[in-house]
């Protein structure tokens, strides 16, 4: 028992190496000459365009079902017109982001494990070394950097869906106009609401990007171990997002609803 307890600590500890390793590749190939403009761009569309319809469907989706879950709530205390404020200050403050960044780890992460995963496998990763390409500024770096960009921009796009579907969701049992339901939403949200929220998604978008790009680079050989990238990419992405939003929230509850 003692032996496994230290071979799994000696594994722990290979693995934070491995991390630290791989970021400080990242950090150091992001600055160095002959970056790949075209490819970020690419990367880009993929990342960004390629997920805009799952995004704002689940972003509708997601104001559209608070919306019907609050309203007989809140109608049951006589509060029916704070409905618009309480699903703006909830979405744009903690469910918008982290929902739809756990969506994009699921869509985003898993392909770019599964792609540089098959990559690694049929040795076209080695082929890039051996032929004098940088390997990890073409394929890792462009698409961190993409995830990076492109997940906040998906982010406020479905933050906007979502009020939309709030909307919709509050005049299926009431009536209230759209100018109403719009002033009542802004007028509830601050810049301390949205700016903590947004800035929390550039970490999210750069965990997507960084897990995924290791976990394909780091891909074992045969066939299997490809999914087995894609599916742990999924998965520490996803942890990696819970637990920065829970020291997100921690942070933002001290120096700014605290002040």
């Amino acid at each position: 028992m003692k032996q496994g307890i230290i071979l799994r600590g000696k594994k722990i500890l290979e693995s934070i190496g491995d991390y630290t390793e791989f970021f400080k590749s990242v950090i150091t190939n992001t600055f160095r000459r002959g970056f790949e403009w075209n490819e970020l761009i690419r990367q880009c569309y993929l990342v960004g365009v390629r997920s805009i319809n799952i995004v704002l469907v689940t972003g509708f989706v997601l104001g559209f079902v608070l919306t019907l879950q609050s309203q007989p709530t809140l109608k049951a205390f006589g509060a029916e017109g704070f409905v618009p404020n309480m699903v703006a200050v909830s979405i744009i403050r903690e469910i918008g982001p982290v929902i739809i960044s756990l969506i994009c780890a699921g869509k985003i992460a898993s392909g770019i494990g599964a792609e540089i995963g098959s990559m690694k496998v049929t040795e076209q990763i080695a082929a890039m070394d051996v032929s004098g390409a940088n390997s990890i500024q073409y394929l890792a770096v462009t698409r961190i950097l993409a995830c990076i960009f492109m997940v906040p921009l998906l982010v406020l796009f479905a933050d906007a869906m979502s009020l939309l579907g709030g909307y919709v969701g509050t005049n299926i049992s009431g009536n209230m106009t759209a100018v109403l339901y719009f002033n009542k939403s802004f007028s509830s949200l601050l810049f301390s609401d949205f700016f903590p929220s947004l800035i929390k998604t550039f970490f999210f978008g750069f965990i997507i990007g960084f897990v995924a790009c290791f976990k394909g680079f780091h891909a074992n050989r045969g066939t299997e171990s490809v999914g087995i990238a894609a599916n742990s990419a999924v998965v520490s992405a996803s942890f990696w997002i819970i637990l920065i939003d829970a020291l997100a929230v921690q942070l933002t509850s001290i120096f700014v609803y605290n002040q």
